[in-house]
């Protein structure tokens, strides 16, 4: 949310004056891959070692590809979205949080750590659950089931699929017994990407069957009975060596794996994947070895690629390890599941700032791209974009629906009184006698999200209106300027009237001016500040606050 006024014409498609450039980029993707002539059902993928929380970044793979998936499926291609859990991966340091099944974020203490940091090695599957009061089998499951919860709960239908269940149920023994097979080839190519790739290399790793790490020293290969023979030494991880229990032993195709540079167009191979959407950190370095991998050891084609930009946490790059995460979960208590799809359907690009403290402006970018989708709003840098995206984003077009502003709902959200915040939405005009039922209910929604993010953020609408009156003790010349401005406020003047009226009657009574102020919190929130107040009294019901200035209740 670092470009808040997102209406340039290269938060849709970002194709500048290319002749071929489309509203919206997801619809030249799917050119692209149209432009192969795939097969159905097409095959998207993203995936994701489950090495911590699962967090809001994790998204970035699902959503782009939840949007190329939506345009071939409008397009009346089947389409396939699987994401799959890298779960045969190797613990390689244990992470300073974690989540529960509940989704709050746990420190170290809080769990086995000393499980964790023995299992240093050891593929995720083979992990206990960290949590006792959970069902999963292991920290891999855990961590998966959570990212699978959190795309059910954005509304995107994505297959989640375990390595560890692929390699057990056979599904890469063929690709592994070809990359074997040719593994003086497989060394040729690894070696112009990475070092240490000698002669005596091979592509594959062991599970030792005494400690369950996984090992890179493997000592034998047979290709007929699909066996290698290896020697537990451990493997490096993070510029350090994980070692291993010294046990020797022989492990079949499907009690290993591949390395990582290998796997991935190994599973483009096995699930048939047309459209992978990555980050700049592969594209800068797995992508260019699994493509000459894919074409020149397997002798497949790869998938289209689609580099996207990072986004920052508040500023800052999300990071597991330090703690700099906020969850689907999280941010689903903030805002509606649509302004979340929204902030992953522009650019992807475009490198922006999820912060959280504004939230707000976020809100009011999804809001005003809806208003122009519904010919509400001019604006001609984002009409063609909005009107081709804007359906995908939505669970249901509705152009009866009604959004509150995001900081008057968080107003709103000082009362814990349904019937007075709806009364107050009607007095600004947001609710009408025709809005309908469900609208109405929808956009009262909104106010529990933002009254969420006031606390969170400790902000200016962090504030609980009073429903009773507070004990008080005033001044006789500040109860007679309260007494007039419950006047002035009885008459009908508007928020800001009252407002000015604020700074007017402390003068003409001889009051300070934040004495009265004062005053005015106190009857209102028992508190010494609050939000501007006289446009918040011009908001509320003008009987309540009458009789609240006069002291009456």
């Amino acid at each position: 949310m670092s470009d808040p006024d997102a209406r340039a014409s290269d938060d849709g498609a970002g194709g500048g004056d290319d002749p071929d450039h489309r509203a919206f980029w997801a619809d030249s993707v799917a050119d692209e891959v149209e432009a192969r002539d795939p097969t159905d059902p097409i095959v998207i993928k993203g995936g994701v070692s489950p090495s911590g929380i699962p967090h809001l970044g994790h998204f970035n793979e699902i959503m782009r590809g939840y949007y190329v998936a939506s345009v071939l499926r409008e397009r009346g291609h089947e389409v396939r979205q699987v994401f799959t859990s890298d779960d045969r991966d190797a613990l390689r340091k244990v992470p300073r949080t974690l989540a529960d099944a509940d989704w709050n974020l746990v420190g170290l203490g809080d769990v086995d750590a000393g499980a964790l940091g023995r299992n240093l090695g050891v593929p995720y599957t083979d992990i206990p659950d960290p949590f006792d009061d959970c069902d999963h089998d292991s920290y891999g499951e855990h961590f998966t089931a959570l990212l699978a919860e959190s795309a059910d709960r954005i509304g995107v239908p994505v297959e989640m699929l375990s390595n560890t269940a692929m390699y057990e149920a056979g599904e890469f023994d063929d690709v592994v017994h070809h990359v074997l097979s040719h593994a003086d080839r497989a060394r040729e190519v690894l070696g112009q990407y990475q070092d240490g790739v000698d002669d005596g290399y091979v592509p594959f790793m062991a599970q030792c069957t005494e400690c369950g790490r996984l090992t890179t020293d493997i000592r034998g290969v047979d290709l007929d009975a699909r066996t290698v023979d290896y020697v537990c030494s451990g493997l490096e991880a993070g510029g350090q060596q994980i070692e291993g229990c010294g046990h020797e032993g022989t492990a079949t195709f499907r009690e290993g794996k591949l390395p990582w540079r290998f796997e991935w167009p190994a599973q483009w191979q096995v699930l048939g994947v047309d459209f992978e959407p990555f980050g700049k950190d592969h594209a800068e370095g797995s992508w260019p070895s699994g493509e000459d991998i894919a074409a020149n050891v397997l002798g497949i084609e790869p998938p289209v690629p689609m580099t996207y930009e990072w986004f920052t946490l508040n500023g800052e790059p999300l990071s597991s390890s330090s703690g700099n995460v906020v969850t689907v979960d999280e941010v689903l208590e903030l805002l509606e599941p649509e302004v979340l799809r929204y902030f992953f359907v522009r650019n992807p690009k475009k490198a922006k700032d999820f912060d959280l403290s504004r939230l707000n402006q976020l809100v009011d970018e999804f809001d005003r791209f809806e208003r122009v989708y519904f010919g509400e709003v001019e604006d001609p840098t984002l009409e063609a974009f909005a009107e081709r995206a804007y359906p995908f984003v939505v669970s249901e077009v509705r152009e009866e629906r009604v959004r509150i502003p995001y900081t008057f709902a968080a107003v709103l959200g000082m009362t814990d009184d349904p019937e007075l915040r709806e009364q107050m939405a009607r007095n600004e005009g947001h609710l009408t006698d025709d809005t309908p039922e469900w609208a109405v209910e929808a956009a009262l929604a909104r106010v529990e999200k933002a009254r969420a993010w006031a606390e969170r953020m400790d902000n200016e609408y962090n504030y609980r209106l009073q429903t009773d009156l507070p004990e008080t003790a005033f001044d006789s010349s500040v109860e007679a300027a309260l007494d007039d401005l419950a006047d002035f406020v009885a008459a009908g003047h508007t928020g800001e009237e009252i407002q000015g009226q604020m700074y007017e009657l402390p003068e003409e009574y001889g009051v300070e001016t934040g004495d009265f102020f004062n005053a005015g919190y106190r009857l209102f929130f028992d508190a010494d500040s609050g939000p501007r107040l006289g446009e918040f009294l011009g908001e509320l019901d003008q009987a309540f606050v009458v009789r609240r200035l006069r002291r009456e209740g």
